[in-house]
């Protein structure tokens, strides 16, 4: 059985004990979270979340990071123009514990 869920404005497909690498969530690591699902399949029965509405997909907060440094640059030719800025994105490792239907 697997899931998709609803993660940091993308989705996701995991299943039972896979680690998940998302958006920053608020919480200690050990913390239990909740995602929407918004399809499960089971085998060849696909159910989308409008005719399971208390489907749960529930994980554990492994560990807090941060993702690769991005560097963006922006140039203009002949203006004396530079901008140089870098970024580095707030992820969060959650390990799915449990899928339920909810039926």
């Amino acid at each position: 059985m697997y899931a998709v869920v609803r993660a940091g404005g993308r989705q996701e497909r995991v299943g039972l004990g896979d680690e998940v690498l998302v958006d920053r969530r608020e919480g200690e690591p050990g913390a239990a979270v909740d995602l929407p699902v918004l399809l499960l399949v089971d085998g060849g029965r696909v159910t989308p979340v409008a005719s399971a509405p208390r489907a749960r997909v529930t994980g554990v907060i492994v560990s807090h990071s941060r993702g690769p440094k991005i560097d963006i640059l922006r140039y203009r030719n002949k203006t004396g123009y530079r901008r140089r800025q870098g970024h580095r994105q707030e992820l969060t490792t959650i390990r799915i514990t449990d899928i339920s239907a909810g039926v």
